[in-house]
């Protein structure tokens, strides 16, 4: 796929140069059709690594204010949710013409971009895990018993989203996950349904 996406940047490199792009490919057999797919794939695949690349390299700094932090990482699962379906709703549609123009589908599949960014999702959810447990720490001989009680919603909302997009959790954001179950009141009914939906470590 990487040879497509250099392709597609060297061919829109040398029609940019064109006066008049369509004035002049009239004039050849130009496979028009091709060239859009090839063309579509191409900035479908290279978001996804950036991504996937952002996902990955994220790391949380304890000097960013915690609710700062906890955005960031929710905005990355956010676009991380909204990506894979975007691709999947593309990969239904434009599958088997892919293949027809001989473009490679193999990234597109679950077990290509996908599966590194779920996996990448799971690390993220152990940072988010992570931060509330230290935050509900600092504040743990504070009055503020409301704001612990969010920040606890906030973490087991955050875990089960991130549990349903990936299919699972591995050890380590279990353990992560675990520490926040016992914070979590027998008055939040609400969330201990959520919790009772992953599986504890």
């Amino acid at each position: 796929m990487e040879d497509i996406v250099k392709f597609v940047d060297w061919l829109d490199n040398e029609l940019s140069t064109l006066a008049d792009e369509r004035a002049v490919l009239k004039h050849f057999k130009w496979p028009e059709k091709k060239a859009d797919a090839m063309r579509e794939a191409a900035i479908e695949y290279r978001d996804l690594k950036l991504l996937e690349s952002e996902v990955s390299c994220y790391k949380d700094n304890a000097n960013v204010p915690c609710g700062v932090a906890l955005k960031k990482m929710a905005g990355l699962l956010d676009k991380s949710e909204r990506s894979i379906q975007r691709l999947i709703k593309l990969r239904n549609s434009v599958v088997r013409s892919y293949q027809e123009c001989g473009i490679p589908t193999g990234w597109m599949l679950d077990s290509g971009i996908v599966s590194k960014i779920k996996q990448a999702s799971i690390n993220l959810a152990k940072m988010y895990m992570q931060r509330v447990a230290m935050e509900l720490e600092s504040v743990r001989n504070s009055e503020r018993e409301s704001s612990q009680e969010a920040l606890l919603l906030q973490g087991v909302h955050f875990a089960y989203r991130a549990h349903q997009f990936a299919g699972g959790l591995d050890s380590e954001t279990l353990c992560a996950f675990e520490e926040i179950r016992q914070r979590v009141p027998e008055h939040l009914g609400g969330s201990r349904e959520l919790l009772a939906g992953i599986p504890s470590s």
